[in-house]
């Protein structure tokens, strides 16, 4: 009996050892699905080569249909490092174990990112209030619902702001990825959609003249640029290998070479960064759940006010460490 107790407590114990317990030979690097997955290998591919190459870890593209994909694959070990958006972060560095230690720097040198409504030329739709008012008439098209640019800042600033529930307010709705949305623009098949300002750049290097068909109808405030993700978990000198190789990809003797491999993925390179850099969109988040519930008319006075008094701790805490890291 007391052997087959040592036996099970050891069994255990491999199972639960992670697998990154010491400096991995190979590792998957998640990319979430902004574009479609050939897009995307086609642009990442010849940096996730450089990557191999100068840490000597194998590192192999991970794509999934959707974000979740990516996280829960970051969750499961599946995934140790990978490209996210602020939400998707925010995501993996509440549920997968995930540590943000990077972020891009755009090819203008921009702290970030705008996410956009768009609509075709020739809509008769051409501003918010026109979204506001014709909501019936309207077939929207909206992103992941991981995704920063594409939900969480229009999901606020567009709807909550406006006391729009998307799910009600439009002739239909539907779910998919920057690319798609744009697209389904382009060909009519929605009337609006959300995008943002990097996926726009990246598509009117590719398809100029497809985008003289769109119209921008609304821009949010800015978003922080996307994050780099490893697992927090990861060894130590495979992380300290992964920093170097990002920190100082595109400035070092082959810099002309990877400046060129940058501008497919429309950055010119990558600086430090840390968890706080979620510290604002965490703040975006408990606003849209703080508007949900005022709006709630299922909830009594006493529930909707103990639930607002909740997030206002939860904001007022933020708010602090905002004012502490200026």
């Amino acid at each position: 009996m007391f052997k087959k107790l040592i036996a099970s407590v050891a069994l255990a114990a491999a199972v639960t050892t992670p697998v990154l317990a010491e400096s991995p030979k190979e590792i998957n690097f998640g990319i979430i699905a902004t574009e479609s997955s050939q897009v995307l290998k086609q642009n990442w591919q010849p940096l996730l080569d450089d990557m191999s190459k100068q840490t000597g870890i194998k590192v192999n593209a991970f794509f999934a249909p959707d974000y979740a994909g990516v996280i829960e694959g970051m969750r499961f070990n599946k995934v140790q490092v990978g490209w996210f958006g602020n939400k998707s972060a925010m995501e993996a560095v509440d549920r997968s174990r995930g540590e943000i230690f990077a972020k891009v720097v755009a090819m203008d040198g921009s702290p970030g990112y705008w996410s956009l409504v768009i609509t075709h030329k020739d809509s008769p739709y051409k501003t918010l209030d026109d979204l506001v008012k014709h909501g019936k008439d309207i077939n929207f098209g909206i992103g992941d619902p991981n995704s920063t640019s594409g939900f969480l800042v229009p999901s606020y600033y567009v709807f909550a702001l406006n006391h729009i529930d998307p799910k009600t307010h439009f002739k239909t709705i539907r779910a998919a990825n920057h690319e798609t949305n744009l697209m389904a623009v382009i060909n009519k098949q929605v009337d609006m959609a959300t995008n943002n300002t990097e996926n726009w750049e990246k598509f009117s290097q590719r398809f100029p003249e497809k985008l003289k068909e769109l119209r921008i109808i609304w821009k949010s405030p800015l978003i922080p640029a996307d994050p780099m993700v490893w697992r927090e978990d990861l060894d130590h000198e495979a992380k300290a290998k992964i920093k170097a190789f990002f920190l100082t990809y595109g400035s070092g003797p082959d810099a002309a070479r990877e400046l060129a491999i940058l501008s497919k993925i429309n950055y010119k390179g990558f600086s430090e960064s840390n968890n706080n850099q979620l510290l604002p969109i965490r703040q975006l988040e408990l606003f849209k759940q703080k508007s949900k519930i005022a709006a709630d008319g299922t909830l009594s006075a006493s529930d909707k006010q103990a639930k607002i008094q909740e997030i206002d701790q939860k904001l007022g805490e933020l708010n602090q460490k905002l004012a502490a890291l200026k």
